[in-house]
């Protein structure tokens, strides 16, 4: 009885998981199934596990699940595995890397009659992303396809803040990479140099822009800080112009990020950290080159660009 018991788990899982049958799993579970997220203490249906398989295969569709073992006691199951796929599709809002990952985990399982009443899991989607270089995500804890809404009471108005963004005085600086050699880039007004020893910079991108996914699956990032002679670098990179460095004049850092000349600084960073912040993601990066010239750096506040060397000593 036993050994049927655990080719028939095995059997369910497989066929949910590696081929997406997730109708397979009705035979296993019992109608009042709940599974419960060790991590988060969230629960889910059987419905919404359902679902969740099918966006992990949707973003991993060569999903494989190997089953190292079933261990039965009388009404509890364990069930080890390990999971290995390629990530070629969108998964969780993280556009496509191509990178292969592989995880593993063990699940318990509470049995009535032969079928799974509950189940608690170590495990959840993000663990993919987590091989995938992105931490802590706070917005991809949520059941595949829901939509979480935040409570915005006592928040200001969108305005506000807007206004408030706007008396911060910045650099300009464009962002760059290549995809599949051809040079990419945006212009960023929030980068930060997060230390020195070691030496880390930060960037925000929006998830909404062009040069986005191909930044997301770079392993190396190119920052350049714009001066006064190059206004109109600065409008083409802001633009949504389909090949922006067709009048720029450029040349790579070692690992190929584009460094635009003229520019009074730029470096070339490894990305090591990609953290999710629901609109935009924030790149963490080791620098691992720099230069620096005497080109004038321009100043940019409230939709506005100044000069930095009229800056008035206090």
């Amino acid at each position: 009885m036993q050994q049927l018991l655990e080719e028939t788990l095995t059997t369910a899982w497989r066929s949910a998981w590696d081929r997406g049958e997730v109708a397979a799993l009705d035979a296993v579970v019992a109608p009042d199934y709940v599974r419960v997220s060790r991590a988060s203490g969230q629960t889910a249906t059987l419905a919404q596990l359902q679902e969740e398989i099918l966006a992990v295969r949707a973003g991993f569709p060569d999903l494989t699940t190997t089953i190292d073992s079933v261990v039965t006691q009388e009404d509890t199951a364990a069930i080890f595995w390990t999971t290995t796929g390629t990530h070629t599709e969108t998964f969780l809002g993280v556009p496509p890397t191509g990178r292969r990952v592989q995880t593993r985990g063990c699940n318990h399982v509470t049995l009535v009659d032969g079928r799974i009443t509950r189940e608690e899991v170590t495990w959840d989607g993000s663990e993919l992303l987590h091989s995938l270089g992105v931490r802590h995500l706070s917005d991809a804890q949520a059941p595949a396809g829901e939509v979480v809404l935040d409570d915005l009471s006592g928040e200001p108005d969108p305005q506000v803040m807007k206004t408030f963004n706007r008396q911060f005085i910045t650099g300009v600086t464009v962002v760059t990479t290549q995809e599949d050699g051809v040079p990419k880039g945006l212009a960023v007004n929030s980068y930060a140099s997060v230390s020195l020893e070691p030496p880390l910079v930060m960037v925000c991108i929006q998830k909404t822009s062009s040069t986005y996914p191909a930044l997301f699956a770079a392993t190396h990032l190119g920052i350049n800080i714009l001066g006064t002679e190059q206004r109109e670098t600065i409008a083409t990179f802001a633009s949504k112009a389909t090949d922006k460095f067709a009048a720029v004049d450029w040349h790579p850092a070692p690992h190929g990020s584009p460094l635009i000349d003229g520019s009074p600084a730029s470096l070339e960073a490894e990305i090591r950290e990609r953290f999710q912040a629901r609109t935009h993601t924030v790149f963490i990066c080791r620098v691992r080159h720099a230069e620096v010239t005497e080109a004038t750096p321009i100043i940019y506040k409230a939709g506005r660009f100044y000069d930095s060397d009229d800056l008035t000593q206090l």
